[in-house]
C-alpha cells in the first residue's frame, strides 16, 4: 500500500515507524516546520521528520497545509491512503478526498469524547478511568469522521499523562495495524459518531497549570497528573510534578498543613501532598530531598 503519512511529534513518529515495519511503502512524510528550541535556540527537526529521513523517505513541510499549492506534492506520489496522527493542522477537503482509500486519522481517545488537540491530558485532568484509541475516516469537521476501529484501556488512579502517552502510543500502533488490514481486505465499515456525546479537548496553555487551592484536592491532583502544576513558595515559582491526596486536612486553603510532608490544605477539607517538585532556579527533585535542606512553617501561605 502506498502511504502518505502526516504527523509531527514523538507520538506520530512511532506510528510512522510501525507503518514502515509493516512493509507499507511510505512515499511521503508531511510534518510541521522545523523550530528553534532550547537556550541556544538550535534548529530542531520534528520527530516525524527525523524518522522519515532515517528511512530515506521524502519530507514535505508546508507552513499552511490549506494553501492550494500544498496539494500538488501529495498528488504527485499517487498515494493509496493518507494516514494522519497528531499532525497539528486542519486538512482541506482536497487532501481528504485525494487517496482512493481515504484519509485515516489515529486519535488518542474513545471518540466521540475528547475531540481536539489534547485528548490524553484532558482525560487525566477530568479524572477519567477509561480511555483508548480510535481510528476514523476523516471528514471536514474536527475529529468528526466515521469511526473505524476502537481499542480501550484503563487509566491508573495515579497514572500521569506522560505515562499514559507512552501506553497509548503502543495501542495506536496496534489499532492502526488492524484498521489497515481490514481496509485492504475490504471488510471495514465506518460507524457515525454521536455528536451529542462529544466533548472538546482544547490545547493546553501555561495558565491552566496554576494551582488554585480553593478547589478540591482531587481536582488539583488530576491537574498535576495531566499537565504539571505550579504555585509560589516565598515569592518564588514552584513547579509540582507529583502529588497525593490526603484526606481530612485542616487549615485555610493554600496554607501548609503539614510542614514535614509538604501537605497543603485545599478547599474541600482535604489536602495535597507534594511528592515531586522543582523550585525556581533548581533541578526537579523528590520532595523528601527538598525538605532535607528546607524547613517549612505550618500555616505558611502558597500562591
Amino acid at each position: 500500500m502506498k502511504v502518505v503519512f502526516m504527523g509531527t511529534p514523538d507520538f506520530a513518529a512511532g506510528i510512522l515507524e510501525s507503518i514502515i515495519n509493516a512493509g507499507h511503502q511510505v512515499v511521503l512524510a508531511v510534518t510541521q516546520c522545523d523550530k528553534r528550541k532550547g537556550r541556544g535556540q538550535e534548529m530542531m527537526f520534528p520527530p516525524v521528520k527525523q524518522m522519515a529521513l532515517a528511512h530515506d523517505i521524502p519530507v514535505y513541510q508546508p507552513v499552511k497545509i490549506r494553501e492550494p499549492e500544498c496539494l500538488e506534492p501529495l498528488k504527485a506520489v499517487f498515494p493509496d491512503i493518507i494516514i494522519v496522527a497528531a499532525y497539528g493542522q486542519i486538512l482541506p477537503e482536497s487532501i481528504l478526498k485525494l487517496a482512493p482509500l481515504g484519509c485515516v486519522n489515529v486519535h488518542a481517545s474513545l471518540l466521540p469524547k475528547y475531540r481536539g488537540a489534547a485528548p490524553i491530558q484532558w482525560s487525566i485532568i477530568d479524572g477519567e478511568k477509561q480511555t483508548g484509541v480510535t481510528t476514523m475516516m476523516m471528514d471536514i469537521g474536527l475529529d468528526t469522521g466515521d469511526m473505524l476501529v476502537k481499542k480501550e484501556t484503563a487509566i491508573g488512579p495515579e497514572e500521569t499523562a506522560e505515562e499514559l502517552y507512552s501506553r497509548l502510543s503502543e495501542l495506536c500502533v496496534e489499532t492502526l495495524e488492524e484498521t489497515l488490514a481490514q481496509l485492504e481486505a475490504g471488510t471495514l465499515h465506518g460507524t457515525p459518531q454521536d455528536d451529542a456525546q462529544s466533548s472538546y479537548a482544547s490545547r493546553i496553555t501555561k495558565e491552566m497549570s496554576a494551582l488554585d487551592f480553593t478547589r478540591p484536592a482531587a481536582e488539583l491532583h488530576n491537574l498535576i497528573r495531566g499537565i504539571t502544576g505550579f504555585t509560589q513558595l516565598e515569592g518564588k515559582r514552584l513547579k509540582v510534578y507529583g502529588s497525593r491526596v490526603v484526606e481530612g486536612v485542616s487549615g485555610d486553603a493554600g496554607t501548609i498543613a503539614d510542614p514535614a510532608a509538604f501537605v497543603v490544605a485545599c478547599g474541600d477539607g482535604n489536602g495535597l501532598r507534594f511528592t515531586e517538585i522543582q523550585p525556581e532556579g533548581k533541578r526537579r527533585m523528590q520532595t523528601a530531598d527538598f525538605l532535607r535542606g528546607k524547613k517549612l512553617e505550618k500555616g505558611e501561605k502558597l500562591g
